[in-house]
């Protein structure tokens, strides 16, 4: 009888590190701190558009505001002297961007006086077509913000369980059993499942239960680079999955 072989968590770097430990790096001027900093602010660039957008800004400017905006945080090193002890690195940057939109007259002129470059690329069509499922909801500005933090954040979660299992050369397993990832009413039976992969019941039932188990370590990990203290995690989950709920 065929088996399912049991998980070997791929050598992939995931950004587990703290963001405090971030901004002290960068603030001493250390390339990795920077580096790290950069993909952090890469990595979540889609919910500060969402938000510009949501705030009556037009595509065009939206993509301007946000690229200019990571351009001026890295130049002039703003999160070095961030305190990661007063919030989460989501609402740090909420907070940060808010008040850039303010005065980005000033902020403008800043980055250009220091021959600001541009921080990240966007993807305008993507971030429309995103932007324009989520207009739907009718939701603030900060719910926009707040969902697309969450909707990111999975997705890099799931994306990253993905590649696991490419990485060992089971993608078709992955296919398979990541429609029972959460229990919806997309999800098949166990028996279902252990046909298609010629298992048995409860070895699909096994596969299942190391898939979820699998991608909750991860999203406890990828949460974990953007609070300061390990308690704050469970609340950060329950808050993000909460923001779903349009």
């Amino acid at each position: 009888m065929s088996s399912i072989p049991p998980d070997r968590p791929s050598q992939r770097r995931f950004p587990t590190t703290r963001w405090s430990r971030v901004v002290a790096a960068t603030g001493s001027g250390a390339p990795q701190g920077r580096e790290n900093l950069e993909a952090l602010c890469e990595a979540y660039w889609y919910p500060l558009y969402a938000y510009a957008r949501r705030r009556g800004h037009s595509p065009e400017q939206a993509q301007d505001l946000t690229q200019d905006f990571f351009a001026y945080v890295l130049e002039k090193d703003l999160l070095a002297r961030a305190d990661p002890h007063r919030g989460r690195f989501r609402s740090f940057l909420l907070g940060v961007y808010t008040h850039y939109l303010a005065n980005r007259h000033d902020y403008e002129h800043a980055l250009k006086r220091g021959g600001g470059r541009s921080a990240l690329s966007i993807d305008a069509t993507t971030a429309e077509g995103r932007y324009d499922r989520d207009l739907v909801l009718n939701l603030t500005p900060e719910r926009i913000f707040d969902r697309s933090w969450a909707l990111t954040l999975l997705g890099r979660v799931l994306d990253e369980l993905r590649r696991e299992y490419e990485d060992s050369g089971r993608e078709a397993v992955f296919e398979t059993l990541s429609v029972n990832l959460t229990e919806g009413p997309q999800a098949e039976s166990y028996a279902a499942i252990g046909r298609r992969l010629g298992v048995s019941e409860g070895s699909a039932r096994v596969a299942v239960h190391r898939l979820r188990r699998r991608y909750a370590h991860l999203l406890r990990c990828e949460i974990a680079a953007t609070v300061e203290d390990s308690e704050e995690i469970e609340d950060e989950i329950r808050a993000l999955f909460a923001a779903l709920q349009a």
